[in-house]
């Protein structure tokens, strides 16, 4: 899974960086599989993010999210599914709860090396994380439940999916095709991948869906949709066309039509969205 060391997907907003949300990237080991590791603390609806909507856009990852009470109680601990559609998010918590948060945030095709379980049907779904992570729940529940803080916290996932590593499961063949995908920017078709990898379109579908969840044209679509954001959020002189050749788009409306499928928005409206919060950062 070396490829996903090329490959950073992005959130809509991928320069927010405040007590309620924080990204930390994961030690060398773990980063072919894990995205980052994020948390927060926040208290109910009265501060200055709770009651807004945020909009959450397919970023190709699935979480591990612990939500736990001022008490150090979990409250909740839910297993995200790929998306494959954008969403809006609203804090449902009391005034004045505080609640602080713990996440896994893994690339869709790693997350099966630690799974217990399938993938198939979980697109856009949420679980509970016992459904296919009860090994790692076990060991993280009670200790979530003790004083500690969010560099704890990903201090004893670390060591917990390290060790895992070791007698985890593999799939050779949907490694390899996800190297072709993240290599081409998710360009190819699935027909040229069945035929470089010698297995049929069917069966290619079947595998994906066990193992990450959604199909492999769906994926190598959003992949090449967040090379495309990427590239909008981190090129200083962005030429639209260019990018429509570079991804292989079939003209400039059939992108900007796929952006905002995804996106929920314009180009201008989600780079506006993206300056505001980096503006914000502090």
């Amino acid at each position: 899974m070396k490829s996903n060391m090329l490959y950073r997907p992005l959130t809509a907003t991928p320069f927010k960086h405040n007590s309620d949300y924080r990204e930390i990237e994961p030690c060398g080991m773990l980063r072919p599989y894990v995205r980052c590791f994020w948390g927060g603390t926040h208290c109910g609806p009265d501060t200055e993010t709770d009651g807004h909507s945020e909009i959450v856009i397919p970023d190709t990852c699935v979480d591990i999210i612990y939500r736990m009470d001022d008490g150090g109680n979990i409250i909740a601990s839910d297993f995200i599914g790929i998306n494959d559609r954008s969403f809006y998010t609203q804090g449902n918590e009391k005034d004045g709860q505080r609640i602080s948060m713990f996440a896994i945030r893994f690339y869709a095709w790693s997350a099966y090396v630690f799974s217990e379980d399938s993938f198939t049907g979980t697109v856009n779904g949420t679980y509970d994380v016992r459904e296919r992570f009860d090994w790692l729940d076990r060991e993280l529940r009670s200790r979530l439940t003790e004083p500690g803080n969010l560099t704890d916290w990903i201090r004893l996932a670390e060591t917990l999916l390290l060790k895992k590593i070791e007698t985890a499961r593999s799939k050779a063949v949907v490694d390899s095709v996800m190297h072709d995908i993240l290599r081409y920017q998710g360009r190819l078709g699935i027909q040229q991948l069945s035929k470089e990898h010698f297995i049929s379109g069917r069966q290619l579908e079947r595998l994906f869906h066990e193992y990450i969840g959604i199909t492999p044209k769906k994926l190598s679509n959003l992949v090449r949709y967040q090379c495309l954001w990427r590239d909008l959020v981190s090129q200083k002189h962005f030429h639209i066309m260019d990018a429509v050749q570079k991804y292989g788009y079939t003209d400039l409306s059939h992108l900007m039509r796929e952006f905002e499928r995804y996106h929920s928005m314009g180009i201008r409206n989600a780079l506006e969205l993206c300056a505001a919060t980096r503006s914000k950062r502090r």
